[in-house]
């Protein structure tokens, strides 16, 4: 049965509504784990995240907690959290413990994590249906957990009927859920979008020859923090010259030398959103001939996929578009041969663009939700119409790598323009243009360094 669409405001509805539809298919008991921390040397641990999932419904973003719903004659929306703990608190910091987490995220009960053995396997019995995030849980151990809670409450029942016979998955409906934003996520969208923007900004006023890749990464983190972004949505990608064709290079030791293109894909997180912004400019500061002829290409073909961002089209419009544009640019430029049509049905212009325009963006930078509809036959899977409220970056690019039938001009020149777009009713907005992508304005920009 599909979920009915709600504007979402709070953890507190979201639960209400996957509630509502865990009774239309007879009701249950959800389990929904937060991720767990995760080593990165010895006793040191990486910086914590919580899950998506897990924080989409609860706003809880400490570890070693649990959400559990119960879709029964009563419903219950329970957590289970670290429980306090002073001493330990003056090393890792005050944790909410059960009962100030209850009162002040919504929950019906909180309960220590300590007791999660002893009361879901209670919770459990006369219910039909155990769902939880079978398929994209954080949690490596889920499994083996659920099945220990129905072992354990097997033994205190006698007719083994009277406990879920059906597990069923979240994954798919909380995907669903978070597809859309509501105008609380879209307003921090827009915050993320906004520090990031103005971060790069402030990189490409910092770029020179002579500068490090790791000297601009380190400009983006410190704005990013500066302004109150928890982290970055992603590692920074930072790549001068050579490197800006390979499209996930990690900042490194890289020198900007004289003549380079630098490309900089970076976001950052706010409040658990993702921005995910992708700029080019030159080192020092003005396009040579060659790098403005691709870079002016690449701008049209994000304007032919913006144009078919929309209510009116499906998904992977604008990436047809940007097809259409950037091998029609390839043509005229010499970087391939041949008709229109034939270099688009022989996907040779995936030699120079060999990803997709765009992806969904939300709690994770490559968030969650199905890019086809559901099928109408067996032999197809129609690409999903897009609506308002979805959230997707436009990205189209070209990586011009030495080869023997490559004119010399090019070599070396990556590119991509990325912005994140937020669709409307009649179109889309593009919430990330407070760093221009004009070459002019860009170069404008790095004259007032």
């Amino acid at each position: 049965m599909p979920l009915a669409t709600a504007n979402l405001k709070s953890p507190t509805t979201r639960r209400q509504q996957l509630l509502t539809w865990m009774h239309s298919l007879g009701g249950g008991v959800a389990v929904i784990p937060t991720a767990p921390e995760r080593t990165r040397n010895r006793d040191n641990h990486h910086s914590y995240r919580h899950d998506s999932d897990f924080y989409y419904l609860t706003g809880f973003s400490e570890a070693h907690a649990w959400l559990v719903l119960v879709a029964g004659e009563v419903d219950q929306s329970i957590l289970f959290c670290e429980g306090k703990n002073p001493e330990l608190e003056i090393w890792t910091g005050v944790r909410w413990g059960p009962e100030a987490a209850a009162e002040h995220f919504a929950f019906d009960v909180a309960h220590d994590v300590k007791d999660l053995d002893t009361l879901i396997p209670q919770l459990l019995i006369g219910q039909r249906n155990l769902f939880s995030t079978l398929s994209r849980s954080p949690q490596p151990d889920l499994l083996k957990h659920l099945q220990g809670w129905l072992v354990t409450a097997q033994h205190s029942v006698r007719d083994t009927r009277a406990l879920p016979h059906q597990w069923l998955d979240l994954s798919d409906v909380l995907a669903e859920m978070r597809l859309v934003k509501d105008a609380s996520e879209l307003a921090t969208m827009r915050a993320a979008a906004a520090i990031s923007a103005q971060g790069h900004v402030l990189a490409m006023q910092a770029a020179r020859p002579g500068c490090h890749e790791y000297e601009l990464e380190a400009e983006l983190l410190y704005h990013f923090r500066k302004h109150g972004a928890q982290s970055v949505a992603y590692d920074s990608i930072v790549a001068a010259g050579a490197n800006a064709c390979i499209l996930h290079h990690r900042a490194g030791n890289a020198v900007m030398q004289e003549g380079d293109l630098v490309l900089i894909d970076a976001g950052c997180e706010l409040d658990g959103y993702a921005s995910d912004i992708t700029r080019t400019f030159p080192a020092n500061g003005k396009f040579s001939g060659p790098q403005r002829a691709l870079y002016d290409i690449v701008l049209a073909a994000q304007q032919a996929a913006y144009d078919k961002t929309s209510p009116q089209q499906h998904f992977n419009a604008g990436h047809e578009a940007a097809v259409q544009v950037l091998t029609q640019g390839m043509l005229d430029e010499g970087l391939l041969q041949g008709t229109l049509s034939e270099a688009i049905e022989t996907t040779a212009y995936r030699k120079f663009y060999m990803h997709r325009t765009g992806h969904w963006l939300g709690m994770d930078v490559h968030d969650v939700g199905s890019y086809r509809s559901p099928p109408a036959s067996a032999e197809e899977r129609p690409w999903r119409q897009l609506q308002a409220g979805m959230v997707l970056t436009i990205e189209p690019g070209l990586y011009v790598r030495p080869a023997a039938d490559v004119a010399e001009k090019f070599w070396n020149i990556g590119i991509r323009i990325e912005d994140d777009a937020v669709v409307t009713k009649t179109g889309c907005e593009l919430i990330t243009r407070g760093v221009p992508v004009a070459a002019e304005e860009i170069e404008a920009i790095m004259r007032a360094r």
